[in-house]
């Protein structure tokens, strides 16, 4: 992949922007679309080259998800969830999950999602975990795990005791696992589910790597780079249909506030992006006027999916800054 910022630009434009409302329409992402990143090499983007992954590095990958954000977040979300297990599959997998999986996602043979985030908070464990010989048995609920259907494996984040057990099970429904539509305001063709265990088993070599919760938590906002790169792709969509204007530079002093600040400082930028990209979404509301308010229309989806960028992946620290920015924070 020589150039994956100019190969996303040109997917986003060629295929995932024309055909994102009906996309939304259907609702679902079309297993072609995926098909079409995996032809470009973006299931691999974060992968090990001898894997077949394209090895990229972190500046690249931010690019790449905002371009395709830019076309259709709800592809891009879907997506992005399989780039997660990828990255982390190389980085602490062991190495026979490793040699079972990681080429197969790399070239999106394999697709995955996650359902992390609810066992990564403090408090009681939304998943638990506990061995029995050669299992692992789960129980517990997920509230947003996106791609169901789409997906063939989907790492799980669960509680045993003061440690987070990260494990790869099947995407399949079953006795023990059921999975319940989410009805959301945007990207509902991402197919995100509330997931159900039940003591669900997985073989106990599905294990991808344990870790103190502690530790999780103490590194959680290193994190929350990327997925600030979703509210720059809607952004720039915005700006690309209004046309010049000051915006432009907005979104770029926003981006170089997410590259540029450090863990600290994450939560603030975060909140920046996403609280511009609601913003711009407005100005592009008004800039298309009245045909903005038809459904279906790129301005009226485009400020659904601003809505829902404004709590996607949030934690306590963004969504105060939020109220800031927005004007409703507590006296």
């Amino acid at each position: 992949m020589t150039d994956p910022v100019a190969a996303a630009r040109g997917l986003a434009a060629d295929l995932l922007a024309p055909e994102a409302a009906a996309v939304e329409a259907a609702g679902s992402v079309p297993r072609t679309h995926l098909d079409r990143l995996a032809d470009a090499g973006f299931h691999g983007l974060t992968g090990p080259a001898e894997a077949g992954g394209a090895d990229a590095d972190p500046a690249t990958v931010a690019a790449v998800v905002e371009e395709l954000a830019a076309g259709d977040l709800a592809t891009t979300f879907v997506w992005l969830q399989h780039l997660g297990v990828v990255g982390r599959l190389r980085s602490a997998g062991p190495p026979e999950l490793r040699a079972a999986f990681l080429a197969d996602l790399c070239a999106g043979r394999r697709r995955a999602g996650i359902a992390l985030q609810a066992a990564l908070r403090p408090g009681p464990p939304a998943i638990r975990a506990r061995r029995d010989g050669a299992e692992l048995v789960l129980d517990g609920a997920v509230p947003w795990v996106t791609g169901w259907g789409l997906v063939d494996l989907v790492l799980v984040a669960a509680r045993d005791g003061d440690d987070v057990l990260f494990v790869l099970a099947d995407a399949r429904d079953g006795p023990t696992l059921t999975a319940t539509p989410q009805p959301m305001v945007a990207v509902a063709a991402s197919r995100t589910v509330e997931l159900r265990l039940t003591g669900h088993r997985v073989p106990a070599g599905r294990l991808l790597h344990t870790a103190p919760l502690a530790d999780l938590l103490a590194g959680d906002a290193a994190g929350l780079r990327l997925n600030g790169s979703l509210a720059l792709g809607l952004a720039l969509r915005c700006t690309r249909l209004v046309g010049p204007s000051p915006l432009d530079d907005e979104l770029a002093a926003v981006r170089t506030g997410l590259d540029t600040a450090g863990p600290a400082g994450l939560p603030g930028a975060r909140a920046a992006a996403a609280a511009f990209a609601h913003r711009a979404s407005g100005a592009l509301v008004a800039a298309t006027g009245s045909s903005a308010v038809r459904t279906g229309s790129v301005a009226e989806r485009t400020a659904r999916e601003a809505a829902f960028l404004l709590v996607f992946g949030s934690r306590p620290a963004i969504r105060a800054e939020l109220l800031v920015r927005l004007g409703a924070a507590g006296g």
